[in-house]
């Protein structure tokens, strides 16, 4: 019987670098190419997940290493790069790890900032487009629906989403201790990761009416400043648009520093020295530690606004614990209910097959006693398996011994037999001890 295996195959904050993501990233209106080029690959049931963190597949197949090397070239001719130099970049998990990874995504467990709302709500819009895209099947839904329950109870049964609103929550409250009323003020949004957007839609919310979007893909850039119903800034164009900015949120996690010194000191200058108040929300960070130092220039960064929040590294690490062991008891049922699923073709096969011989029992010797006919029919159910156990046990070897152990061992626990206080077993089969079992007794 043909198997299948879940894998996951991607590139997240974790493995690559924010210029490498950029390359990767997909817009919701070229995931259904993506979802082409996989289908056209041979994987049959896929999800292309495109985020600010990550870039991954999620799939189903029975050959996951085969399926890991298409979804790994359909990556690097996205990325324009040579398979071989983006497969250092990428994470590959089968089977139960998969299962595992893509619980944690889906309960925010594996984001830059542990409990940020928005990736449930985009790996449910990119199942909506493998659905759309016709990629969806059994195995898929099933293991989607289990990571949705999953990350139901973890919102409903820990604190794990207030350290992510709570951080947006102080950044508003900064920003009003700086500038006062927030109608009056302007903010730049510098690269696309999720902690800066939560910041950017806490402050929309609280009254902020001019937002600018600058990335180093423009692209991306235009695409969230249409959802945040905000402006586009080039890339090029960056320092400009700094200049107008009163509050400016950085989110790129580039690896290197997009706010220098020397860059910081010359939007403060044109600015007459009108004070910016400074979000630094990416990981690694953007801005280069002198700015801080500027007047005019008040830098805050993630662990800065989570002392404002007042929210104690002791109680976010308990909420995580909390949560991953929901997960981990969510991925254990769902392995179990997958696993009690796959015997049901084994059951039905077996019952099948006894049903068969007592027809056929029936049908040759009608006119016997039920005594006689239920004897006759154990040996016939006994026949096959007896002759199997005498061929393990006339294998000598440790290899066919091993073999002959668990064999005895899984037909015990089948039949829920007890184990006899003398000899191998085996004589269970020779003598008619099933004549003792309770006629007509079903398997179940």
């Amino acid at each position: 019987m043909t198997t299948t295996s879940y894998l996951v195959i991607g590139a997240s904050h974790r493995t690559c670098s924010g210029v490498v993501r950029d390359r990767l990233s997909t817009d919701e209106a070229e995931v259904a190419g993506m979802l082409d080029r996989l289908r056209a690959a041979g994987v049959g049931q896929a999800m292309w997940l495109s985020t600010c963190d990550r870039v991954e597949v999620q799939a189903v197949h029975e050959r996951p290493n085969e399926a890991a090397l298409a979804v790994a070239e359909a990556m690097a001719e996205r990325a324009g790069l040579a398979t071989a130099d983006l497969a250092p970049q990428l994470y590959t998990r089968t089977g139960i790890d998969a299962v595992r990874h893509l619980f944690a995504v889906a309960c925010s467990l594996d984001s830059q900032i542990v409990g940020e709302p928005h990736i449930l709500g985009q790996v449910k819009a990119a199942h909506r487009s493998a659905a759309a895209a016709g990629l969806t099947g059994p195995e898929l839904e099933a293991v989607l629906q289990a990571a949705y329950a999953a990350a139901k109870r973890v919102r409903s049964e820990t604190p794990i989403a207030e350290g992510a609103t709570s951080l947006a929550a102080a950044a508003i409250q900064v920003a009003r201790d700086l500038h006062g009323d927030l109608g009056r003020c302007g903010a730049l949004l510098v690269g696309m990761g999720d902690m800066g957007a939560l910041v950017l839609e806490g402050l929309r919310e609280a009254g902020l009416p001019r937002l600018t979007v600058a990335a180093p893909v423009d692209r991306r850039a235009e695409a969230a400043a249409r959802r945040l119903n905000g402006h586009f800034a080039p890339w090029a164009d960056l320092e400009a648009a700094m200049t107008g900015a009163d509050i400016l949120v950085t989110a790129a996690g580039l690896g290197r520093y997009i706010l220098t010194a020397p860059m910081m000191e010359a939007v403060l200058k044109r600015r007459r020295r009108r004070p910016v108040f400074v979000v630094d929300a990416a990981i690694p960070s953007d801005v280069d530690p002198d700015v801080a130092g500027m007047d005019g220039a008040f830098v805050y960064d993630l662990a800065d606004l989570e002392r404002v929040a007042l929210q104690g590294r002791v109680g976010r690490e308990a909420a995580t614990q909390a949560a991953w062991m929901i997960v981990d008891e969510a991925v254990g049922a769902f392995a179990r209910d997958r696993a009690e699923r796959a015997a049901v073709p084994a059951v039905a096969a077996l019952r099948s097959h006894f049903e068969t011989e007592r027809r056929r029992l029936l049908a040759g010797h009608g006119d016997l006693d039920a005594a006689s006919a239920t004897r006759l029919l154990v040996n016939r159910l006994l026949h096959a398996p007896s002759e199997a156990l005498r061929a393990l046990a006339a294998d000598r070897s440790g290899e066919g011994l091993a073999e002959r152990a668990a064999a005895e061992r899984l037909m015990f626990r089948l039949f829920g037999l007890d184990r006899p206080t003398g000899g191998t077993g085996l004589e269970l089969s020779e003598r008619d001890k099933d004549e003792r079992r309770e006629p007509g007794r079903e398997v179940r």
